[in-house]
């Protein structure tokens, strides 16, 4: 099962952008998207985009939006990316 998770970022070079990560089978992608009209890319994440993921799937636990299990894998990926 695929789980999402996406919001919207702000950097003093790039501006406004969104943010969206994609858990499925262990694997986890980061993309983003700035403007209406351009396309997905890589997205390298920074120690604050973990924190904000790991806060937005805290949030979701209690409200079984996802698993206990499918929320220690998301606190297991984080560790292995360092």
């Amino acid at each position: 099962m695929s789980i999402e998770f996406g919001w919207w970022d702000k950097s003093p070079e790039t501006g406004k952008f969104q943010v969206n990560v994609s858990i499925h089978g262990g694997n986890v992608e980061w993309t983003r998207k700035q403007g209406h009209h351009s396309s997905w890319e890589p997205h390298a994440p920074t120690q604050e985009d973990w924190d904000r993921l790991i806060g937005e799937a805290e949030r979701r636990v209690p409200r079984r939006l996802i698993s206990p299990k499918q929320f220690a894998e998301i606190k297991h990926l984080r560790e292995q990316a360092g």
